[in-house]
């Protein structure tokens, strides 16, 4: 099995989701600021679990999402078809 290599998440400049409401709708927060990998997690949990995504995939779900490829939840707003997937 192959070693995944080890992300510091120290200098993480997270940022939600500029379409969240501020709600208790499920929105997530990305930290883009690191080269290579984009950490996703829930807003509501900071502490908890982190998802790291290399920068490539995420553009790729990005663009999906905003093509309506992929189906969507109408509770985050950020994550609409159509519109401006501002993730």
């Amino acid at each position: 099995m192959r070693a995944e290599p080890t992300v510091s998440l120290a200098t993480a400049a997270w940022r939600k989701s500029s379409y969240s409401n501020g709600g208790d709708g499920n929105c997530i927060e990305v930290a883009d600021s690191l080269a290579g990998v984009v950490p996703v997690r829930d807003s509501k949990r900071t502490a908890g679990p982190v998802i790291i995504v290399a920068d490539g995939d995420w553009q790729a779900f990005v663009s999906a999402i905003k093509a309506a490829l992929l189906p969507t939840s109408s509770r985050c707003a950020g994550l609409q078809p159509g519109g401006e997937a501002n993730l």
